[in-house]
């Protein structure tokens, strides 16, 4: 009796809690884990390695796929050190050196001061030199074709992006038209075309020696004749066209629109060229690949096309701050040709990809 009365209590209270959990129980998720959620959209699976080639120059590359249709690429490109040569032909007065007598007396005159023959050109060198890193997104828009993709991103590196320094050759010229410009100041001023007080107190002289000595030996004598010629054929420089508004610095215009833009070497004699863009270059293209190898998967190679936002034309500044992208027009000969306007980069690169794993 005993016993049936226990069993019978216990098959109440497993009755009441099977009762219990049944009212309780509520509707659960199924966990799935992280690595198999990645696995099952194939978020991060795959690392490829990619070595291209373009108009950014030499890179390399990572890239995962973070979906079926997304791919993330992160990368490093640099330009290789190939220069260009250009052309600057001299001008004197206004004149094209080629075509003025003056330009070749001058020349006579300032290689017996100097010992250097004065060309009526110069070559410069120019250069790439760009390097960014890149943080790339591609997306595979057609199902059943993975051939092509459209890329957004953004590259981010240095903001001179090209340069152009005087040739060694172009030294010796560059010098004597410093030369020469200085003593044309001297002659519009009235003074002796060659600073000899200046010499003489170098010399260790002091003031009254000095005087005495360039009297003595005559060298304060203003070469009249000389001075008229050489404020009749004007500075010497090199054609970059015309400005296209009222140049101003701190002591008000120095040159008026239209003038003619005479660009001489710096104060340390040479000439330079700088172009500047945005450190941060918005990207946008598309691209085509497959394999290279038939029957292979690991290995591919794709061609990108698109542009780089560089934030309007790149300035080209000289080294006595002219943009002759803004500021100068009509610039002549091979210079003209390469001063672009254009506000965007082309970009078209050959990638060859090794899938690592």
């Amino acid at each position: 009796m005993v016993m049936k009365k226990i069993l019978f209590i216990m098959a109440m209270v497993s009755f009441a809690l099977t009762a219990s959990a049944q009212d309780n129980e509520a509707p659960k998720s199924e966990y799935i884990p992280v690595s198999q959620y990645w696995k099952e959209h194939n978020i991060f699976q795959h690392l490829d390695l990619s070595v291209t080639a373009g108009t950014t120059g030499i890179g390399l590359e990572v890239s995962s796929p973070i979906t079926d249709m997304f791919q993330v690429r992160l990368g490093y490109d640099f330009t290789p050190r190939i220069k260009y040569r250009i052309r600057l032909w001299a001008i004197m007065g206004g004149v094209p050196a080629g075509d003025s007598d003056k330009f070749s007396r001058m020349s006579t005159i300032m290689e017996s001061f100097t010992g250097f023959k004065l060309d009526d050109h110069i070559d410069m060198d120019t250069r790439l030199t760009m390097n960014h890193v890149k943080l790339l997104f591609d997306v595979f828009p057609f199902k059943n074709n993975k051939h092509w993709h459209f890329t957004a991103g953004f590259y981010y590196g240095s903001n001179k992006v090209a340069i152009a320094d005087n040739c060694t050759a172009a030294m010796k010229s560059l010098l004597t038209i410093g030369m020469y410009n200085r003593m044309y100041e001297r002659a519009e001023k009235g003074l002796p075309l060659i600073d000899f007080f200046s010499m003489a107190m170098a010399m260790g002289m002091d003031e009254d020696e000095a005087d005495e000595f360039i009297s003595r030996n005559h060298l304060n004598v203003i070469p009249v004749d000389l001075y008229e010629r050489m404020l009749a054929a004007g500075r010497l420089g090199y054609d970059l066209g015309y400005f296209t508004h009222d140049m101003v610095d701190d002591n008000g215009v120095s040159h008026k629109k239209d003038e003619r833009y005479n660009y001489e070497p710096g104060e340390d004699g040479m000439a330079h060229v700088k172009a500047m863009a945005n450190r941060f270059k918005p990207y946008l293209g598309f691209g085509y690949g497959g394999r290279l190898i038939k029957g292979r998967d690991d290995w591919h190679v794709s061609f990108d096309a698109g542009a780089l936002f560089w934030g309007g034309a790149p300035a080209l500044y000289t080294q006595d701050g002219v943009d002759l992208v803004r500021d100068v027009r009509d610039i002549f000969g091979q210079v003209g040709d390469y001063v672009s306007k254009l506000k965007v980069y082309p970009v078209l690169n050959l990638k060859i990809t090794k899938r690592i794993f």
